[in-house]
């Protein structure tokens, strides 16, 4: 295994704060997580840096000749970084409605990582929150995204949920299946959802409803008895709506969570970008 710019930020935060728990606390990371990343980096030199046979973690004398040299060539490094940085303009991060909590958590690991790479976030509902008109260098959405001009890594699955009126004959049920709703009119919105009519087979389709702009008029739709709708799981917990029900259905493919970014002419530092969100979020 390479030894990477982490791990050695990750033993710094360790040797500094003397205490595994603040120092994944600083670096925004889980416990495990980060002794995990200790663990690798011990594996690769071949040698122990952390006494861990006391109640107080303490350096062994080669975690503290580590310490000293690591931690030169960190800030030497993020010299360099700086000065290359000023010439590159701020990366630009887009997301919409639906992935707000994933974003946070890959804008605080890249700060951690890259303190000195500017980094600017901004939400777009529109279908890959901008990326295509160029407002943003790379894109946190749900997918699948078909457009060749774009690269993809898929970084989640999500299950699906029905949403219901509060009132439907559905609404009491613990689980549907796709085939529960496909007697229902499907509330849809093409600019900011996932779902079409695809999901069910030829033969047995909901009808096609109204298809609503944005996810606030979505719910509304569906609350007043529209129609019924489908989403991914986490609409539930980001937008709940008193007058609708949310129900895990059985049989629905996952939705992927996908970063997106250009083919051609990528942002300098999209590459590191994406490769730290995927370490973010697979902690």
């Amino acid at each position: 295994m390479t030894v990477e710019l982490r791990h050695l930020r990750s033993f710094l935060a360790i040797a500094e704060e003397g205490n595994i728990t603040r120092a994944a606390a600083r670096l925004h990371v889980s416990q495990p997580a980060l002794s995990r990343t200790l663990a690798q980096l011990e594996r690769s030199l071949a040698i122990r840096l952390v006494d861990r046979s006391t109640h107080h973690l303490t350096l062994t004398e080669a975690g503290i000749a580590f310490a000293a040299s690591a931690g030169a060539a960190v800030q030497r490094l993020d010299e360099v970084i700086a000065s290359i940085s000023a010439a590159v303009p701020p990366l630009r991060f887009g997301h919409n409605w639906s992935s707000a909590t994933h974003a946070a958590a890959i804008m605080r690991s890249w700060r951690a990582e890259f303190p000195q790479r500017q980094l600017t976030s901004q939400r777009n509902n529109e279908r890959v929150a901008g990326l295509l008109d160029g407002h943003v260098d790379v894109a946190l959405v749900r997918g699948p995204i078909i457009e060749r001009s774009m690269r993809t890594v898929v970084v989640e699955n999500e299950p699906r949920m029905a949403v219901v009126p509060a009132g439907h004959r559905l609404a009491d049920e613990e689980e549907v299946s796709l085939a529960d709703l496909a007697s229902e009119t499907l509330v849809v919105s093409s600019t900011t959802g996932t779902t079409t009519l695809d999901l069910w087979p030829k033969s047995s389709r909901p009808t096609l409803g109204p298809d609503q702009p944005t996810l606030d008029d979505w719910l509304i739709a569906i609350a007043t008895s529209a129609g019924v709708g489908v989403t991914p799981a986490s609409t539930a917990i980001l937008h709940p709506h008193p007058d609708v029900r949310f129900i895990p259905i059985s049989d629905a493919p996952t939705v992927p969570l996908v970063l997106v970014w250009p083919r051609n002419n990528p942002h300098p530092h999209a590459k590191a970008f994406v490769a730290n969100a995927q370490r973010a979020l697979s902690q």
